[in-house]
């Protein structure tokens, strides 16, 4: 998952989100008795967005704005922004919580009504025009961080609320929205010396013009590199619905009569695991490696732009890398922690990979005896392996697994026993694609509870991958219930075919949902405390705690069910799914951990180490993990890493392993005290799943388990050591605050 970034600091929540705790109308300052009245003239907004929405839930009007109104609209919100931070930071009275703090949750609205829609449209369904709005809105989207982390005037009243914080009387939540925002200016630089911030913010601005840049590029560069196969015999292995889509998708190119593969975000290419043709398998696996790396969409400059003034942001606040910079607000707390956290594993994973790869190349010797496994054969051999040794077949399995069935029956079905919610489709949002459907969740008493879209279908101008995002996001104060969509990239179905899903489909369906339950769930005073505003080591660890629901027999007997003859998944192929899930550990978790691991190696530089060559640098950096990435290659190598360049989580991909640790440890907690029902769900929505940030990490943690994390459910579940294996030493929290 990834939240929408709606400025270039991924921790700026007062202003990317609509305020909080206030009752004056926009524009005012309330005055307590003995201030002086203080009415700051902020510019009116001209935009629908100058109002909230009058569709239910404040629902985002996808129809009332054209493409190339986009620019001049989020233009009007961050001069209106500007305004309000202009006007707290020039408050005559003395500064206090509620007219400084409160005052800074209130800003942004309007902005963050009209970046909400605007930066999914960008990510889900963009186009030239909403490309080059998005390339000149950066840096002055920039300019507004800039604006409000380096106002000295306004840092001089932030700092004496927080010097004043021992004699206030503070709720929790307000004693944690304190603490956060001096924290946040602190890291984004309000403690600098003049010099040093104007350097920064011309660093701030360059930096997401090149973001904005290589997010474009990572796009069309995977759109670019798709495989045009000439005939239907290359295709062998292939379903007839496959192949009739690849034969659809090529005509789309106006290559009619040709056949067009396209590229997953990934580095492993699902089609690998099917295509009995080497020499596609070969140029297929070449396609994706090489994409981005030449040509229009070359994101290998900027990269080494982006290397170096995230290196001088470091050097200019004394910190020995970027990634200890960077990693202030993690449950992990510093780059040692996650680092040691993931080489722990690297032996074990390792001696995986080798046990694995020596398997593979036997069987493959039995077809070729002159054949050596390559990158490109691992997925194939395993999938071989795979449906001999565990009877799993997964072209078998997706015909069980029809979309809507699996959101409706599956995922639905889970939210229901746990918490109690109810799901009603309507028809009466506007959405910006077809494929999209929209549904009222109902809480347990009947209530409205959010509003959720689904955009399941892969698209060329969507990026690749799955995340959830808020177009509301809750506030008590402001009476604002949570607007939520989850965007897939499911593979589209030929005409006439239903929509079938893949296992790892499913699995990411019912995690991106435990995102969405995460927001929905959010009850809180304060927006940028609210539902999944927290840490990147904290926020995927209710999405992932979710994933293993989609096994459970009570839930996967509901969604489960053959397209054509409406049986329920047969048991072999159930117990093949379980037996199977600790095979191919080598490569599944090998790609992430090296991903992992790369990405600290870029974000643990020095300046007197940023390479000049890109490339050259990763394969050093590869050769040091200790892993086999050359038959295992990063998930995501460094041109197309979307995650680092664009999403934030620069120095945080660490963040799916280590959340995942803790998914799995807190999961034997549901295992072993009554598994799926009310009781549960209760418990597990009052300790951490509606607590957004209002708690420190490890106390939601802990309140849930009753313990500190522990690393071995994870070591077990991936195979890496036995179940009754206790060697492992156990993760300790650090601390989260």
């Amino acid at each position: 998952m990834r939240k929408l970034p709606l400025l270039a600091s991924t921790t700026l929540m007062a202003l990317a989100a609509a305020g909080c705790t206030t009752t004056m109308p926009e524009g005012d300052m309330a005055t307590m008795p003995g201030e002086v009245a203080y009415n700051p003239e902020i510019p009116a907004a001209t935009s629908i967005f100058g109002q909230p929405s009058p569709l239910p839930f404040q629902a985002p009007q996808f129809d009332r704005v054209s493409d190339n109104q986009w620019q001049g609209i989020i233009e009007e919100a961050i001069a209106i922004n500007m305004a309000e931070i202009e006007a707290i930071a020039n408050n005559p009275n003395p500064p206090t919580f509620a007219n400084t703090i409160v005052a800074l949750e209130d800003a942004g609205r309007v902005y963050a009504r009209a970046t909400a829609p605007f930066d999914q449209l960008v990510s889900a369904n963009t186009n030239d025009v909403l490309n080059a709005a998005d390339a000149a809105l950066a840096p002055q989207r920039a300019a507004l961080s800039s604006a409000m982390y380096l106002n000295p005037r306004l840092f001089q009243r932030v700092k004496a609320v927080y010097d004043n914080r021992a004699a206030m009387s503070m709720t929790p939540e307000s004693a944690m929205l304190l603490e956060t925002m001096y924290a946040d200016f602190v890291h984004e630089g309000a403690q600098l010396t003049p010099a040093a911030q104007t350097e920064l913010r011309q660093i701030n601005e360059r930096l997401s013009a090149l973001q904005a840049e290589i997010s474009t590029d990572i796009t069309d560069g995977a759109a670019a590199g798709a495989l045009i196969v000439d005939s239907r015999e290359e295709l062998a292995g292939l379903s007839d619905a496959q192949i009739a889509a690849a034969a659809a998708a090529a005509t789309e190119r106006g290559q009619r009569g040709k056949y067009l593969l396209s590229l997953s975000n990934t580095t492993s290419q699902p089609l690998l695991g099917q295509l009995q043709n080497r020499s596609v398998r070969e140029r297929l696996y070449n396609a994706s490696i090489a994409r981005n790396q030449s040509g229009a969409n070359n994101t290998l400059p900027n990269i080494a732009e982006i290397i170096r003034l995230r290196t001088r942001i470091a050097e200019l606040f004394g910190a020995p890398d970027y990634a200890t910079w960077q990693m202030y607000d993690r449950y992990a707390q510093n780059p040692e922690t996650a680092i040691n956290f993931m080489t722990q594993m690297v032996p074990a994973l390792r001696a995986t990979q080798d046990r694995e790869a020596g398997v593979l190349q036997a069987r493959a010797r039995q077809e070729d005896p002159n054949l050596t496994l390559q990158a490109w054969d691992w997925p194939y051999y395993a999938e071989m392996v795979r449906r001999e040794r565990y009877a799993l077949d997964n072209e078998e399995l997706k015909q069980y697994f029809v979309v809507d069935n699996v959101l409706e029956d599956g995922v639905f079905y889970m939210a229901n026993q746990l918490y109690g919610l109810t799901f009603e489709k309507r028809s009466d949002i506007p959405v910006y694609d077809d494929s999209i459907t929209v549904y009222t969740v109902k809480d347990a008493d009947g209530s409205d509870l959010a509003l959720f879209y689904f955009d399941p279908f892969a698209r060329d101008n969507k990026s690749g991958g799955a995340w959830m995002n808020n177009y509301v996001e809750q506030s008590r104060a402001l009476g604002l219930r949570p607007v939520i969509s989850n965007t897939l990239n499911i593979a589209q179905p030929a005409e006439g075919q239903p929509a079938l899903a893949t296992w790892d489909d499913v699995t990411t369906m019912f995690h991106e949902f435990g995102h969405a339950l995460h927001g929905m769930f959010a009850d809180q005073e304060y927006t940028s405390l609210s539902g999944t505003n927290t840490a990147r080591d904290w926020v995927e660890f209710p999405s992932q705690f979710h994933e293993p629901f989609a096994a459970r027999p009570e839930v996967m007997q509901r969604y489960a069910r053959h397209w054509q003859t409406g049986e329920v998944i047969p048991d072999r192929l159930v117990q093949a799914i379980d037996r199977s899930s600790r095979f191919d550990q080598g490569y599944s978790f090998g790609e992430v951990i090296a991903a992992s691991l790369l990405d600290m190696e870029w974000h643990a530089l020095s300046p007197s180490e940023v390479p000049t060559d890109v490339m050259a640098f990763e394969g050093q950096a590869l050769s040091r993990l200790g892993l086999r990435t050359d038959l295992v290659q990063p998930r995501y190598k460094t041109p197309y890493f979307r995650h680092i360049w664009n999403h934030g989580y620069q120095a945080g991909y660490y963040s799916y392993t280590w959340t995942e640790m803790l998914a799995h440890d807190a999961y034997e907690y549901v295992v072993a005290n009554g598994g799926m029902n009310r009781q549960m769900g209760d418990r597990i929505r009052r300790t951490f799943l509606g607590q957004g940030h209002s708690k420190t990490y490890d106390q939601m943690y802990r309140d849930f388990t009753g313990h500190a994390p522990r690393v071995e459910p994870l070591l077990e579940a991936r195979g890496l050591v036995a179940a009754d294996d206790n060697s492992q030493e156990d993760i300790g929290a650090t601390g989260a605050e």
